[in-house]
């Protein structure tokens, strides 16, 4: 059993709205539209690879078949979760994820995509689309046939330190201007709705997807029931943001040091901002902001110190 964090090299993606945002990360962009860092990845569109120690080298994915140990009795046929990093330099897309069943009988065996964002940071006045006023899936169809997308679609301000909960079935869209931190399902499906009429680098509309989206969205639509809960360990608060079926999403803010234990649950923790170190056994293992390292299962006692602002997953 590793007893060392295993940080990840995350994988860019090139994205028609996507900016340069993303180098206040510390990251190197090869692209001056860089929308998304996959930050824990093990999905074949692009896998996180290990950057440190015994398992250096090795992809996510093969640390979840070769190594099962560190991920303690969680089960499955591919790691369940994906962590990223967007800037929305222009808006995306209006869209719209199946669930586990409707995926698995029309995307060849692919997961759902039930997701989660907490804004690092947005500009003033940045907005997100978070769900819709159709009162049936037959008015639904109609709005978007027709085009009427200021009647149909929700429009909430946001601010640096919301969090949403964004169900599959959850028609949304992340405005300009706005950086957001991601947990979902290993997925990789989206159901275009509407996309601005915007064409691609060869000058192609990019593909929708209206069918599909007519009958996977949520009718009508309803904003899930999330009650936030916040406790202190030393210098270190912990709230707790979402508990459901497919993870559970914390934020951690750490000013000074906490003594910590980490029992059977392994811990995807990202950092966001500041920088601090996790201690253990006389070894120091420093991070700061743009750092991404899991916790093994069985990881056992440890201490953080520092300053900084991490979101922390699990199962």
């Amino acid at each position: 059993m590793t007893r060392e964090p295993l940080f990840f090299e995350p994988i860019f993606k090139e994205r028609i709205w996507g900016g340069q945002a993303l180098k206040e990360f510390g990251y190197e962009l090869h692209s001056d539209q860089t929308g998304e860092c996959w930050a824990f990845s093990a999905h074949p569109n692009g896998q996180s690879v290990v950057k440190n120690g015994k398992l250096k080298g090795l992809t996510l994915g093969e640390l979840w078949g070769k190594h099962r140990e560190l991920f303690g009795d969680s089960e499955g046929d591919r790691f369940p979760l994906l962590t990223k990093i967007l800037d929305a330099n222009d808006d995306l897309s209006v869209q719209v994820h199946p669930n586990d069943a409707y995926a698995r009988e029309h995307e060849n065996g692919e997961l759902g995509k039930t997701e989660c964002w907490y804004i690092v940071d947005c500009k003033e006045g940045a907005e997100i689309i978070y769900g819709h006023h159709a009162k049936t899936r037959e008015e639904l169809a109609k709005m978007i046939e027709e085009g009427r997308w200021n009647d149909l679609l929700r429009r909430v301000p946001v601010k640096a330190g919301d969090f949403f909960f964004v169900p599959s079935g959850t028609i949304h869209a992340i405005g300009e201007g706005i950086i957001i931190l991601e947990t979902q399902q290993n997925s990789d499906t989206t159901y275009r709705v509407y996309d601005y009429d915007r064409r691609d680098k060869d000058g192609n509309l990019r593909e929708l997807h209206i069918q599909q989206s007519i009958e996977v969205t949520t009718v009508p639509s309803a904003d899930p029931e999330i009650q936030s809960a916040t406790k202190k360990i030393d210098g270190l608060e912990m709230t707790t943001f979402v508990e459901c079926d497919y993870f559970t999403v914390h934020k951690w803010d750490l000013n000074g040091r906490a003594q910590l234990e980490q029992d059977q649950q392994f811990l995807l923790i990202s950092v966001i901002e500041g920088e601090g170190a996790l201690n253990q056994d006389g070894h120091s293992h420093p991070f700061r902001k743009g750092d991404h390292f899991l916790l093994p299962s069985e990881f056992g006692q440890y201490q953080l110190t520092g300053n900084a602002k991490l979101i922390v997953s699990h199962l």
